[in-house]
């Protein structure tokens, strides 16, 4: 046991759908589609903002995990949210409760007029392209995926944006951070599903462990991935709460004092078991856990994607006639990703540890270190 003295896929896109004959055929889709859905588009008014907005509608899809996931599809409302105060459009959204509502409230969307219809997350990814194809006079843009053709492989899209992000760099340095804190030589990270947006921050979770054993002639175990192998520990989706208490139970078992769920609402489970285990801490993943979790008194720290920034100015490019296909990849020289601060452990992180944990960042920025993982954007 280590002492704390640190103190010193897809299918085939060949089938489209039908452009629907009329205005009067999309609105009566739009109610059908809507009726199987787990809850209907909310519309809001536009806001105070600037006039050319006035005739222009921002909309939004969420993954299973709802809006208030506590993690990204909550990040994305806020940057939809924000774009509403700021520039006075439209706005209309649909909270997904299963994967059957994706594409019907995706078509919703367009069925509304919607300029631009963006969805969160990788499992959004088939009916937003389906519907981009079928409407190449709308814009689509996606959270945290690229488009993809019938084999898997990267697709341009000339009306759809990726909004994505190189989170192995900033979970490298959390995974260097926790191999830092523990005490008892063991960490842990598990993910929801096994996708790319998933496991890029596992990648650098366990890469930033490796480097601190070999800064420090230590050696602190990862559970729960398996790099080399791209194997390693899942729930299984975004939703099972209890799924995620109970890998948690596990590695706290194997003497993990320090663990990194990458999976939604399902690191709330997580939490719960960590705090009830005394001296666990977690690391929370998208949104800065301290604050929009009631965990803040074990969250050691969080590796941040700015989503909400990235949802806002995709729509306001766009809003002003100037949206692009090309990607927004956000890392931690624009700002993109990043470490939340300590909080309630600002005062027990040792300064040499902040202070490594500072050059590396810098060196990741100056391309003097470069964080690998094969899911790179």
């Amino acid at each position: 046991m280590r002492r704390a003295s640190r103190d010193s896929w897809k299918e085939s896109r060949q089938v489209k759908r039908k452009n629907l004959a009329s205005a009067t055929a999309l609105v009566a889709a739009s109610v059908l589609a809507l009726s199987a859905c787990g809850e209907a588009p909310e519309e809001s008014g536009s806001g105070g903002g600037e006039a050319e907005g006035a005739d222009y509608k921002a909309c939004i899809v969420s993954d299973a995990g709802g809006w208030e996931d506590k993690s990204f599809n909550e990040s994305a409302a806020r940057g939809l949210e924000q774009a509403v105060e700021d520039l006075g459009i439209e706005e209309a959204r649909a909270e997904s409760q299963s994967d059957s509502d994706f594409a019907p409230n995706v078509d919703s969307m367009v069925a509304q007029g919607c300029n631009i219809t963006m969805g969160v997350g990788f499992l959004l990814e088939s009916a937003l392209h389906e519907a981009a194809e079928a409407n190449p006079d709308l814009h689509f843009g996606i959270v945290d995926s690229t488009f993809s053709d019938a084999d898997g492989n990267v697709a341009e899209l000339e009306n759809g944006k990726p909004i994505i992000f190189n989170t192995a760099e900033a979970s490298f340095l959390a995974g260097y951070l926790a191999a830092g804190m523990t005490e008892t030589g063991t960490v842990a990270t598990f993910g929801g599903i096994q996708i790319p947006s998933v496991t890029i921050f596992m990648d650098g979770f366990v890469d930033g462990v490796e480097q601190y054993n070999e800064d420090n002639d230590e050696d602190v175990t990862a559970l729960g991935w398996n790099k080399d192998d791209q194997e390693g520990s899942f729930s299984g989706d975004f939703d099972n709460q209890s799924q995620g208490q109970a890998l948690t139970e596990q590695f706290i078992s194997q003497d993990a004092d320090i663990i990194m769920p990458v999976a939604g609402p399902v690191g709330l489970g997580a939490a719960s078991a960590a705090q009830e285990a005394e001296g666990t801490k977690i690391i929370w993943v998208d949104s800065d856990g301290y604050e929009s979790t009631d965990y803040g008194d074990i969250v050691l720290t969080s590796v941040m994607k700015q989503i909400a920034n990235a949802v806002e100015d995709t729509i306001a490019e766009d809003v002003n006639g100037n949206f692009s296909a090309e990607p927004y990849v956000g890392t931690l020289e624009n700002e993109g990703v990043g470490l939340a601060p300590y909080h309630d452990f600002e005062g027990d992180v040792p300064a040499e540890l902040d202070e490594r944990i500072q050059e590396l960042r810098e060196q990741i920025i100056s391309g003097e270190l470069t964080v690998e993982s094969p899911s790179t954007p």
